[in-house]
Parts: structure tokens; C-alpha cells; sequence
């Protein structure tokens, strides 16, 4: 059995680097074999990559997407997390930044993708306490 998923009416899925925009009607369907999906709302710009912890999800993103550019993003990925490490002093947030090198280590994007966007929460709730 397939991935199953469902799109909102104008929500953007990105298939093996192909993005599709769903028409004005809820739709489902289901991928019957291998494919790089991200949805919309795990698609980050570029531009919008304005943070460290962002910046450690952008080119984890793009290796998710494209297995051709794991190798080319693979030393961005391992500077920025390592720059983040060092910067951190935090048991928890520490403990993230080895599950997601883990994760990418083992081609798990997805599950790396998750531990960005938690170091992302942690980052956002820090700032929060710093304005």
C-alpha cells in the first residue's frame, strides 16, 4: 500500500522536485511507489532561511528532495549544525543535534526534518526569552 495523502483546496506538494498546486477542491490520492514528497508546509525559501536552526533545515530540505544534491549539500548541512552545537549549551537541544546528524548519516531526511523543525521551536522559544 501507498503513501495516502490529502491536499487542501490551492495547497503545493513538491514530488521529486516537482511542485503541483491542488485545484479549488480537497483531493486525494495515494503514491504507489518511491518518491520525494514534501508538503507545502514543509517547504522552506530559501530567503526564509533567516536563522540558524533554519539554516540547518534548508539543505536537509533539499537532500530530502533531491538525491542528486546530497552529495553538494551534505558539508552546508554538517557546518551549520556543527556551528549551532557549538553554540548551544542546552542537554535537550544538544541531544536533537545528534538525532538529526543521525538521521541524515542513515538517509532518514524526513526524520531529520522533524528534529530541525523541534531545534527550530527551541531557537524561536529562546528569542522569545531574549526580546
Amino acid at each position: 500500500m501507498g503513501l495516502k495523502l490529502s491536499l487542501k483546496p490551492g495547497e503545493k506538494i513538491a514530488i521529486n522536485g516537482a511542485v503541483i498546486v491542488n485545484g479549488d477542491r480537497r483531493a486525494e490520492f495515494a503514491v504507489e511507489n518511491q518518491a520525494h514528497i514534501l508538503r507545502e508546509r514543509d517547504i522552506l525559501k530559501s530567503e526564509e532561511a533567516t536563522s540558524p536552526a533554519r539554516r540547518i533545515y534548508l539543505p536537509v530540505m533539499m537532500m530530502a528532495l533531491d538525491p542528486d544534491a546530497r552529495r553538494s549539500m551534505f558539508p552546508e548541512f554538517e557546518q551549520r549544525l556543527t556551528e549551532f552545537a557549538g553554540a548551544i549549551t542546552d542537554p535537550g537541544a544538544l541531544s536533537l543535534c545528534l538525532k538529526i546528524s543521525a538521521a541524515v548519516a542513515n538517509g532518514a531526511y524526513y526524520r531529520a526534518l522533524n528534529g530541525c523543525r523541534a531545534l527550530i521551536e527551541f531557537e524561536t522559544e529562546r528569542l522569545s526569552h531574549v526580546a
